[in-house]
């Protein structure tokens, strides 16, 4: 029963809707504006970081400093892509397979999909509001 509840859990949906429903009384208590952002999956400067959890989800990592003498803090959102390459593969093989026995040389050639993380946004806070963000266009992928 464990291995399924991790399974569902692992699969639930991860929109801006879900994750409002998931926290409604945060919802309720964003500005109309904002409200109309999240709901798009969209962020702003000035927004707080409950709000830009509803609408990006949790980062994928984070990282604390200063800029400008200024105490920051940036979230970071990860992407994936994938990448297919060809590759050739063969050998010799020998086993057994209940009573029987076998041996052979085979071979082939065929696809392989690796999966190449990378940054796709980045917000900045500073003093626990949206300072600056960046986030990549499906089109530059």
């Amino acid at each position: 029963m464990g291995a399924l509840g991790f399974w569902m859990v692992s699969c639930a949906p991860s929109t801006p809707a879900y994750r409002i429903s998931q926290r409604p009384q945060v919802f309720e208590n964003l500005s109309g504006r904002q409200k109309g952002l999240v709901e798009n999956g969209e962020i702003e400067k000035g927004m707080g970081k409950d709000a830009v959890l509803l609408a990006w989800g949790s980062p994928s990592s984070s990282a604390e400093g200063f800029r400008s003498g200024k105490r920051m803090e940036r979230w970071d959102y990860a992407g994936s892509t994938p990448v297919v390459s060809n590759h050739f593969f063969g050998g010799y093989g020998y086993g057994a397979y209940g009573p029987y026995r076998y041996s052979g040389l085979g071979g082939g050639f065929g696809p392989e999909i690796s999966y190449v993380p990378y940054r796709k946004s980045s917000v900045w806070f500073v003093g626990g509001r949206v300072d600056e963000w960046e986030k990549q266009s499906e089109s530059s992928l």
